[in-house]
């Protein structure tokens, strides 16, 4: 077993059925989780960003239409 702390959590952003949040890890590392109803996707920090990237190109194409 190990003396790790436990993770920081915090919450992002929620809705009623989807949540946001990031977990900030002992070893320093920070990761995003999205809860999607029974689907949960991990990212790191990288992985988030690009996301993030992704999701606002798809707000502004939605935008366009």
């Amino acid at each position: 077993m190990s003396n790790l702390p436990d993770p920081q959590t915090s919450i992002i952003v929620e809705t009623e059925n989807y949540l946001a949040w990031k977990a900030d890890e002992p070893d320093e590392e920070t990761t995003y989780h999205l809860e999607l109803n029974n689907v949960t996707v991990h990212f790191f920090k990288e992985e988030w960003e690009e996301f993030l990237q992704l999701a606002e190109s798809l707000l502004k194409s939605n935008l366009n239409r």
